[in-house]
């Protein structure tokens, strides 16, 4: 397993394989800022997105309060269930039951 390159040395063989390019017949050709996004010296009309119009949203309060008609009503429980005791296991520090105790 290698280990890892750090920054400093990536930095490094990026710019040895920039000099590489240049030394090579490579060329970088310079841009204005801003040129790039540029199609034949004009913006692409068709990925601004702001030519057409705003489009209405859809209402949903309709649809929601129907959502909530259709929901049950909560009933409220009447009688209380008399308390049955539980059953607890008591276990050792290394995870093994030791007994069991009767709570109510």
């Amino acid at each position: 397993m290698t280990k890892r390159p750090t920054k400093k040395q990536l930095r490094q063989q990026l710019n040895q394989d920039i000099e590489d390019f240049l030394d090579h017949g490579g060329a970088v050709h310079e841009f204005q800022r801003g040129e790039s996004a540029l199609i034949n010296g004009k913006l692409d009309d068709r990925r601004t997105g702001f030519e057409q119009p705003r489009q209405e949203r859809t209402p949903l309060e309709a649809e929601m309060q129907a959502v909530d008609a259709r929901k049950k009503p909560v009933k409220p429980s009447s009688e209380k269930k008399p308390h049955r005791p539980r059953k607890k296991v008591i276990y050792d520090d290394f995870g093994e039951p030791v007994r069991e105790v009767w709570l109510d």
